[in-house]
């Protein structure tokens, strides 16, 4: 059976969100496209708000519905 494709704007909010939970800067965002810089943005604003929530790793992952 074959894995189904993500939709890229779910796949740029999962990376958005890992970069916030690791601390990296909003500059740091791949896309340039606005409608895909939107959803990076998003995830990296949800990972900075899990990051400053005492959140790191699996524990954060796990919690945010979003990523599941």
């Amino acid at each position: 059976m074959r894995k189904q494709k993500r939709d890229r704007s779910t796949t740029l909010f999962n990376r958005g969100f890992n970069a916030g939970l690791t601390g990296k800067s909003r500059e740091e965002c791949p896309v340039q496209t606005t409608d895909l810089r939107s959803c990076w943005m998003s995830g990296w604003r949800e990972g900075r708000e899990a990051h400053w929530n005492g959140m790191s790793g699996v524990s954060a992952i796990q919690v945010n519905p979003a990523l599941g």
